[in-house]
């Protein structure tokens, strides 16, 4: 991750790609493709959902997580120590393990980021005591010492019960020392790296499914041209080799924003070479980056104080984030329409000014009601282009950005965010398969920031035998009532959720852990004539609707 915005690396698009584009973003609204569309009525609002045909499946790795050496996320987050008072498993947090097994978190992204292209795996190896100390010169210039490396990271990732997402350095690293890593970290037999690691005391190889070919080489990851990474993301993910049955998906580092030409290289490289098994090569999938905010890069504005209009503004550039999906996507079809290579969008959420009195390079954030809303805007997006998303990961889990989890530094004291309890609300559409969610509303759409912004996000899946329906009221001080129109199937049952808190800016902290938190939603009423439910959602809110089928 950076915070440089330019995205003039590479703009050569084909005449028929910038006609595709166009089409993409200005047909959005009519087609539902792009954002949080709604079409209107004479009637009440009303989501309609055809339970009976289920769509593309949403993998569970849309739901994934982000942990780099920043500020607190792995040091005093993940990490304390096996020295700490703060209980834990060879040094790694208990409290944290379990808050995120909770969520059955599919994926973990490591080392970063922007640190990852100044990551040298190495010199986190061996006796911690022995490990070199290095300079994080991205994030606060300190020097660490390297006592969380591969061997914790694989750790904490085994006591997640989660997948590997390991990210390898391009920017300063070299092919032969990203070849020796997967080495490292997936062959059982006794090459020189399998013997690395059973001298470094694990026998058994680790399994890693995912490896990042660098990050944002655009930027912090070397400040390339889209044409000469392309270059180099074809020859270092030709060296991570599938060791034994470790079978990886290789994402190379893709598109800051809107950099269609970006996406078109690397889609040009992937395409015109044949991969391994049938499947697409060098690599497998292609990265996004996209972060929302009120103000611009240099004054983000804050997490906690903001006005109306930053209220609807941040929506609205949340809501971005699936125009850009889509967008991306055309682009990808263009040279890639059996969909072989995914798009993986595995750094989104919100970056917001640091709170006052903490380190200005830690980019620690509290965490609203207005952050948990984002993240339902974004779920609803990624849920609608299941059929190209591989994986997404929000930036990230502890303590920096829009964070899962709180730690106190002084206290030790841990709390669940707002976005935690979206993610926990949202877990059953992982791995369902996706249901068209028709917004029908009789209020005129509000245009901000240059888009539609309708006052209602919806989507919903189903796994054959339950539904679940995810519902946002976006409207900052009035209720909504909505009709949920379900057909083609029964329904033999329902539960309502909600979650909101007191004002838009309520937060969650150790004083008062559960100002946000879900709730049982009372106002809901069944039709008299069996054909769904009538829903009153309180402002400011994010609801979830789990409906039993029957036939």
């Amino acid at each position: 991750m950076t915070e440089n915005p330019v995205t003039e690396s590479s703009r050569s698009l084909t005449s028929g790609l910038v006609s595709a584009l166009s089409a993409t973003q200005t047909g959005s609204r009519a087609s539902g493709s792009t954002g949080p569309s709604a079409a209107p009525t004479d009637g009440p609002a009303r989501v309609v959902i055809d339970l009976d045909l289920p769509g593309a499946t949403i993998s569970r790795h849309l739901y994934g997580h982000f942990a780099e050496h920043l500020g607190r996320c792995i040091y005093g987050g993940f990490y304390v120590g096996e020295d700490s008072q703060i209980p834990n498993t060879r040094g790694i947090r208990d409290d944290v393990v379990e808050a995120l097994r909770a969520l059955q978190i599919p994926n973990l992204r490591w080392p970063g980021g922007c640190f990852a292209d100044d990551y040298h795996w190495r010199d986190g190896i061996g006796p911690r005591e022995e490990r070199p100390r290095m300079v994080n010169s991205h994030w606060g210039d300190i020097v660490e010492d390297n006592s969380f490396g591969t061997h914790e990271f694989m750790d904490l990732v085994e006591l997640l019960d989660t997948e590997a997402y390991v990210n390898g350095n391009v920017g300063s690293g070299t092919v032969a020392e990203m070849s020796d890593w997967i080495e490292y970290l997936t062959r059982a037999d006794d090459s020189p790296m399998a013997s690395l690691r059973r001298a470094n005391g694990r026998d058994e190889p680790w399994t890693v499914p995912y490896f990042g070919i660098g990050n944002e080489a655009w930027g912090c990851g070397g400040n390339m041209r889209a044409e000469d990474y392309a270059a180099l993301a074809r020859q270092y993910s030709t060296y991570v080799r599938d060791h034994g049955g470790n079978e990886v998906t290789r994402i190379a580092a893709g598109a800051n924003i809107d950099d269609f030409g970006w996406t078109e290289a690397l889609m040009r490289a992937a395409t015109n070479l044949e991969g391994r098994d049938g499947k697409a090569g060098p690599y497998q999938a292609i990265s996004l980056h996209y972060y929302t905010m009120s103000g611009s890069w240099e004054d983000k504005g804050s997490a906690t104080e903001f006005s109306e209009d930053e209220w609807y503004l941040t929506l609205s550039r949340a809501a971005r984030a699936e125009e850009l999906v889509a967008r991306h996507s055309t682009v990808m079809d263009h040279y890639d329409p059996h969909r072989k290579v995914g798009l993986v969008f595995d750094e989104w959420g919100t970056w917001w000014n640091v709170e006052p009195g903490t380190n200005p390079g830690f980019l620690y954030q509290q965490n609203t009601v207005r952050d948990a809303l984002v993240a339902s805007i974004h779920f609803d997006g990624f849920h609608r282009h299941a059929d190209r998303l591989l994986m997404a990961n929000i930036a990230q889990t502890v303590n920096v950005l829009q964070a899962m989890i709180l730690t106190d530094p002084d206290s030790g004291a841990l709390v669940l965010t707002p976005t935690y309890h979206v993610f926990a609300m949202n877990a059953g559409h992982q791995d369902a398969r996706a249901l068209d969610a028709h917004v029908l509303l009789p209020e005129e759409i509000a245009e901000v920031d240059g888009r539609a912004l309708p006052m209602l996000s919806a989507s919903a899946s189903t796994t054959g035998e339950t539904a679940l329906v995810s519902l946002s009221n976006l409207d900052l001080d009035q209720e909504r009532t909505l009709v949920l129109d379900l057909r083609g199937r029964g329904v033999t049952g329902h539960t309502a959720t909600v979650l909101t808190g007191e004002g838009s800016a309520a937060h969650n902290t150790p004083e008062q852990p559960e100002a946000v938190a879900p709730r049982p939603l009372e106002n809901v009423r069944e039709l008299e004539n069996g054909g769904g439910l009538e829903i009153t959602l309180p402002p400011h809110s994010f609801a979830t609707v789990e409906l039993q089928l029957g036939e």
